[in-house]
This record gives structure tokens, sequence and C-alpha cells, in this order.
């Protein structure tokens, strides 16, 4: 065992233990993998960044443009829209409905912005039919994992591609998923639509709280729980002082919902708003912890209120909202990012892993996934809808833009042209995309400072990154040592077994890790392993491709699984209550499909 092939395997081995356990990004593990085998000598220079000039980069650049230019049109809030009339009132038929759409638009888009444009429209579907969020939700998430094995246009499924590239094979054509892919679609909405949301939690954030209606976010998030009032009586330090100079939030752990002063309530009053005798706060914190610390004369308790009236009016809104994908406030908190400065709106509530947090907000650091509730003016709705870094779900505010006709149908145009175009045309896919990309732009449905934000940076370069580590593998014999492990396992029981093995393993896998690094590690020693057994190496990658996909037993396997946790009220378990029969479920659908779709040996 030459030096070379022991690095190779002890930087596969630290950086999976580094993605699993989540102390550093993938994107940096990544990139600190390459440049470690780099300049040890296992890779030349130009091996080490190869990965950035790879055509599965530039066409990951391509399709995240041209799905923010079909966002931006509007044609995905529309369909939400749609979603939400045909779907109706009845559950099994929602959840059939809501996943096929998740599924149809991840077949163009990045999986987890189909599932952030989507988000909007199945919440308000869900509070009109009455029918708890947890229902659809993790529906949502799984048909757009679903639906990216019908396409090349998957992250894991390019890499793969790439890779076969490079051992001198054919790579997969746009549509070369699809037999396998579309079963597996049908299959995994008919279990979900059948048998997997019954098996859902059925106390969600809705069901814990039955006396409150559906759409009483206020009663979901318990804010009236945190929620008191206070008079300011004579003698208090607090009289003729500006709110910045109070103290409230620093000495009594409180925040500043309204203030009523002679009949009239000011809600979010600016920080110089002098306080006078005789006003009533309406403050959000521990009212007990609040009357053991307040010793002097500050403030007087008073008897609870009807605090819908108090936060709501024709000018003031109460919204719910989660973080977006790509959102800058993800790790930070809303002191840090100046929250109210910037959104005009406070944060009254954050709703996390099934309970709803309403302590120390300020200095929170936020989760993808956190479903926040705001107030704020009204007025700031329509621009609060607009903001890359949150995801609206209120019914009303989070309804289509009124954006012209011919963006919505422009923009859909292209598309098709630019995906007909990669079938037909035998040019590099990543060339087609990227004209297709530039078209967007050319015709204005979005700029280039636009596109440039459109991107997911830590996507691309953690495929640049593990890209080189694929070849590592290859160079090395690292990827021979790994097959000959697997076939000593798997050959006796002939190809099939070698199939279900390298599936398996990469299922289990990418439950914690990410798609498109397992997709890195497993492709090269599946296509060693079906060159020594005698098969197909493009059968046996795509179920490696395939496997990265199955993210379904764990919300770490897939972003798009923590982007619904919180608003869910899903946990672990949940998911692999739910996930863990789905995956073997389609597992036993890829061992009957695959075969007969690409044959496991040369013919």
């Amino acid at each position: 065992m030459n030096v070379d092939l022991v690095l190779t395997l002890a930087v596969v081995v630290v950086a999976a233990v580094l993605m699993v356990s989540d102390r550093l990004r993938p994107d940096l593990v990544a990139l600190l993998a390459v440049v470690t085998l780099g300049a040890s000598g296992v890779l030349t220079t130009q091996e080490t960044f190869s990965g950035f000039s790879r055509s599965a980069v530039i066409t990951l650049l391509a399709i995240f443009i041209l799905a923010e230019g079909l966002q931006r049109s509007g044609i995905a809030e529309v369909m939400g829209s749609w979603i939400a009339r045909v779907a109706g009132g009845r559950e099994g038929r929602m959840v059939v409905v809501v996943m096929l759409a998740g599924a149809g638009f991840s077949l163009v888009m990045n999986n987890i912005a189909a599932a952030a444009v989507l988000l909007p429209g199945v919440s308000a579907a869900a509070r009109r039919a009455r029918v708890s969020p947890s229902r659809l939700l993790m529906p949502l998430a799984f048909s757009t994992v679903l639906g990216g094995m019908a396409t090349l246009l998957t992250t894991s499924n390019i890499v793969v591609s790439t890779l076969l590239r490079d051992r001198g094979f054919a790579g997969y054509g746009l549509l070369d998923f699809a037999p396998v892919g579309i079963p597996i679609v049908v299959v995994g909405v008919g279990y979900m639509a059948l048998f997997g949301r019954r098996r859902l939690p059925v106390q969600s954030m809705a069901e814990r709280f039955p006396e409150v209606a559906g759409s009483d976010l206020l009663g979901i998030y318990r804010l009236g729980e945190r929620l008191f009032r206070a008079r300011v009586p004579a003698g208090s330090r607090l009289i003729d002082h500006p709110l910045s100079d109070s103290t409230l939030r620093e000495i009594y752990r409180l925040d500043l919902v309204a203030v009523e002063r002679n009949g009239r309530r000011h809600r979010q009053p600016p920080p110089d708003f002098v306080i006078a005798e005789g006003d009533v706060l309406v403050l959000q914190g521990d009212r007990e912890d609040f009357g053991q610390r307040d010793v002097e004369p500050y403030l007087e308790p008073l008897p609870p209120r009807d605090w819908r009236a108090e936060l709501e009016s024709g000018r003031t809104a109460v919204v719910e909202a989660l973080l977006a994908p790509r959102s800058s406030l993800v790790g930070k908190t809303p002191r840090a990012v100046h929250f109210r400065d910037r959104f005009g709106m406070t944060v009254l509530a954050v709703w996390r892993a099934g309970q709803p947090l309403s302590t120390d907000l300020a200095d929170l650091p936020l989760q993808l996934g956190d479903g926040l509730l705001l107030q704020g003016p009204r007025k700031r709705l329509e621009a609060l809808r607009d903001e890359p870094d949150l995801i609206v779900l209120d019914e009303e505010h989070g309804r289509p833009p009124r954006l012209p006709a011919w963006r919505r149908w422009l923009a859909v145009a292209i598309t098709v042209a630019t995906l007909a175009t990669a079938i037909a045309a035998p040019i590099s896919i990543g060339e087609v995309m990227l004209s297709g990309a530039l078209v967007m732009v050319i015709f204005g449905l979005l700029t280039m400072d636009q596109a440039y934000q459109a991107i997911e940076w830590r996507t691309i370069f953690l495929v640049a990154g593990m890209l080189p580590l694929g070849t590592a593998l290859a160079k090395t014999g690292a990827a021979t040592l790994l097959a000959h492990a697997v076939l000593s396992v798997s050959e006796p029981w002939g190809p099939r077994a070698v199939l279900a093995a390298l599936f398996l393993l990469t299922a289990l896998l990418v439950q914690a890790i990410n798609g498109a690094a397992v997709a890195a590690i497993m492709a090269p020693v599946a296509i060693t392993a079906a060159g020594a057994a005698g098969m197909d190496p493009r059968s046996v990658a795509m179920a490696v491709a395939l496997g990265t996909s199955m993210a379904f037993a764990s919300p770490l396997g897939h972003p798009v699984n923590l982007l619904v946790m919180g608003s869910g009220g899903y946990s672990f378990r949940d998911y692999a209550r739910v996930g863990a029969p789905l995956l073997l479920l389609l597992f036993l659908v890829v061992m009957l499909v695959l075969p007969l779709a690409w044959p496991l040996t040369p013919r």
C-alpha cells in the first residue's frame, strides 16, 4: 500500500467525519481536502484546481440562474396559488397535488429552490383547508428530491456524469435518468399519499393547540404566555426618558411591543419615544421574573387583554416567515443583523424543533428552517415578501406578485427551449444551459447582479472541491481498494447484489453527508467495481447517483428537509418513521427497474 493511497483514504475519512459532525461547512471541508491532496503531491496543480473548469460547475451555475429567472417572473408563485385552488380540502388529494407540483418544479430547478417557491402557496392551502402544515410540508420536501432523480439537472447526478467522462465513458444525457426516475416519483407519491402521511406527527403546531383557530398564529406560537401589560406609575424612573434609556431589555430581559397613551396605541415605537406617566406598555418576557427584579418604582403590572387586538390593526400585521435557503441571516442573531431596522419588523417568537421560543430572541442565532413570527407595518409586507433572506408564509401577503403575464411566459419559453436544445443538440449540456441563463439576463428577466446572487456558491465550491477528490481516488488506487472490498461481500451473489450493495452504502452515507460529496467518493468506487465484475459502469454509476438522492430518513440528508423542519414541527424521529420505509421501497423499485432500463452487463 503506497503513501499516496494511504493519504487519500485518510483525507476521505477525515472529510467524512468533519461533514457528519458538522464542525465545518461542507464546502470548506471539500476545499481543504483538495488543497491537502494538492500540497502533498497526490494531485498535480492542474488536477487540484480542475474542478473549477469542469462543465459540471458551469451547468450548476446556469441551473441556479434559470431557476431564479423563473422565480422572479412570478410563474412559481402563480403555480403555488393554483395548487391551493386545485387541491381542495381533502388531505390525501392535497398531498398528491403538492407532491406532483414539487416533483415537476424540481425537474428544472434546484430542489431547495423548488421547495422554497412553493412553500407560501402550500402553507396558504393548508390554512384555508384547515389541514395541518405537518401533513404537507414533508411531502413537499420529499417530492422535490424525488423529482430531481428523474433528470440530470441534480447536483449529484451531474457529479457522477462528470466522473464517468473522466474515466473515458459517456456521460448521461438530460433524460437518461427518466426511465428509472419517473417510476420512483410515481411510487414515492403513492406511498406518501396512502401511507406516509399517516405516519407524520399527529401533534403539529396547529394540532397541539386544538382550541386555537388554524390561522391564529399568536395562539400557535403561544405568544400570550409571554405577553403582559404594565402601567408607568407616578415616580417611575422611566418617566421623561426615551426608550433607548429604559434598560428594559438589558436588565429585565423584556421586549417592548407597544405603548398605549390617551387611548391611542403606538406599535413598535422608535428608540427616541419618550415615556410619560400613565403610559401602558405591552411587554414580551417573563412576568414573574420581572416582578422579582422590579424592586424600585418602575412598572405596575395590569390584567391581560385580547392580545390580537394589541398586536394587529389596520396598519399593523402579524405574519409568519421562514429563513430562505441562501439567507444571510443563518447563524446570526436578530441583534447582530439589526433585524428591526433592516426589515421594519419585530421578531415576536421563533418556532424551532417543534417548540415556540420567545425568550432572549435578540441574541438567538437563527437556523435554517426556523419559523419567525413577525410584527410590523402592513405597508412593509410587500417589501418583506421580496426579501431574498425570508419566505413569507402568510396567506394574504404571500400572494403572487402582480407582474406582466408576458414575463411569466417568456421565462417558461426560454426554459423549455433550453431544455429542448439540451436534449436534441450534440453540444455540451453546460454550454446549452449557460446560453439559456444568459438569454434570461438579456431579456431582462433578471439582472447580472441578481444572477450572481442566485447562485448557491456553497454548492459550486463543494462540487469544485470534491471532483478532484474523485480523481485522487482513481489515480492512487483507493477506488480499486474500496471496490474490491465491496465486491468481496457482494459479487458471489451476482450483479444485482453488487448493485444493491453500492446503492445501500451510498444511501446510508447520504443520510448524514452532502449528496454531492458522497457522489464524488462513491462514483469512482462504483465505476471500478463495475469494471472488475464485468458490469456496465454507466448502469452501476446510475445506482450510485440515485442513491445520493435517497435523503429521506434524516433531516441532515438534504437541506430541503431542514427547510421545512421548523414550520412542520418535525423531529429527527419523524423523518426516520416516514423516510426509512420510503427509502426501502424505492430501493426495491431501483433494483427492479434499473436493470431493465440499463442492463447490468454490456451487450
